[in-house]
């Protein structure tokens, strides 16, 4: 699968906010302030998952309508990820 660059921007900024959270610890800030980073960089790799789950059962069911075959088998297989996720 090819990941466009909106994906992987989206990974990079993921990857800042996991470096900021370290950096406050680093510097002993409030647990309240660091749980707050915390959750939100949960509530962005949630988003990033989803993106990429969605970009895959795209594809399979575009490649699904070019085979003839049924896309019900990648919509499960998508879904069953997204559970999984969780």
């Amino acid at each position: 699968m090819q990941y466009d660059k909106d994906v992987i921007n989206r990974l990079k900024r993921l990857e800042g906010q996991v470096r900021g959270v370290i950096k406050m610890m680093e510097e002993g800030k409030d647990c309240r302030q660091v749980v707050t980073q915390l959750s939100a960089v949960r509530s962005a790799s949630d988003r990033s998952i989803g993106l990429v789950v969605a970009k895959n059962l795209q594809q399979c069911i575009i490649e699904s309508n070019e085979t003839g075959k049924s896309a019900e088998d990648a919509i499960q297989e998508a879904v069953q990820m997204l559970v999984k996720s969780r």
